[in-house]
């Protein structure tokens, strides 16, 4: 399925408003949908234009999957009421957990988060609220990267073969999927979000399970998201394109107290990119690295060494899963 890309630099976003609220109508039409929300720029800017599109006839739900980093789905259930969007969160963090249970390889952990997502808890909401059409945040880059076989993004079908009403029993709309993240920050922008939300660093699908390398567990979690925080605090300032901490598999020797402590390793990436096809590692100066270091060792419970990657998209990838 080709799709024809509108370049940021080409970008009317007035105008692509305009288009995308009449099509959100078309597809929809006297029935009522469901905008996935995640609180990532993509998501939120889909919900805004959905809002825009459809009004009360649109159900916004944020599904609260126990990988999202701190404090988050009521965090961004608050920005949305702020806008006049009402916003309900779903408890789903068991459902994800044990879909996750065991699962090492990249692709099948990717897998099951999808599945979870599309076929038990949309599903349900769909069923529920007899919504006929679930809309989300797919962009351009996201379909190229699964397409390539780089890595499957959980919100791509339609484009390498999928049939999302017969495989889920609902149709799926993509409104922002000719844009990269550029672009969709633009439109953002024009529909009046709040810069928290449209300039956000990118936040990916499969949240916090995408920085853990191996099993996911509840406690693996909790770890990574406090990594996360004392992370994203330290960057925010920046103005790198994206940044995190990745929690490895393997233990590392380490040293407390005098004693030899066989713990856990935390690494930090942060790139420099404009729609993350391409990305090289942000020259942060060592101070930066070394408050990060000390920080995340006090702070991160078992954690006795940080590391920096300094590997270039490609070979690496902006996420380690």
């Amino acid at each position: 399925m080709k799709i024809q890309e509108i370049k940021a630099k080409d970008l009317r976003p007035k105008k692509f408003i305009e288009e995308k609220v009449r099509e959100i109508r078309e597809i929809v039409g006297d029935g009522i949908a469901i905008s996935a929300l995640s609180g990532g720029v993509d998501s939120s800017v889909v919900t805004a234009l959905a809002h825009k599109a459809l009004g009360k006839k649109l159900k916004t739900y944020f599904i609260d999957n126990g990988i999202m980093r701190e404090g988050e789905p009521k965090k961004v259930a608050s920005l949305f009421k702020e806008l006049g969007i009402p916003v309900t969160i779903v408890d789903a963090r068991a459902a994800f957990f044990n879909a996750m249970k065991g699962i090492t390889d990249p692709e099948l952990k990717r897998e099951a988060i999808t599945q979870t997502f599309y076929k038990k808890v949309f599903r349900d909401l769909v069923l529920k609220s007899k919504a006929t059409v679930l809309l989300q945040g797919t962009i351009l880059t996201d379909v190229e990267e699964t397409a390539a076989g780089i890595k499957r993004q959980h919100n791509v079908f339609a484009q390498i073969g999928i049939d999302p009403k017969k495989a889920f029993g609902y149709k799926i709309s993509e409104p922002l999927v000719q844009l990269r993240k550029d672009g969709v920050r633009k439109v953002g922008m024009a529909l009046g979000l709040q810069k928290s939300l449209f300039d956000r660093i990118p936040f990916p699908g499969p949240a916090l399970a995408a920085r853990v390398i191996g099993d996911v567990t509840p406690m693996k979690i909790a770890l990574v998201r406090k990594a996360t925080v004392i992370v994203e605090e330290e960057l925010k300032k920046a103005k790198a394109f994206q940044y995190m901490a990745i929690l490895h598999e393997d233990r590392v020797t380490g040293m407390r107290a005098g004693k030899r402590d066989f713990g856990l390793q935390i690494e930090i990436r942060c790139w420099d990119s404009i729609d993350a096809r391409k990305a090289t590692p942000t020259r942060l100066p060592w101070q930066t690295l070394e408050r990060i270091a000390g920080k995340i060792l006090s702070g991160v419970p078992g954690v006795v060494s940080v590391t920096y990657n300094v590997a270039t998209k490609p070979p690496s990838t902006i996420e380690a899963i």
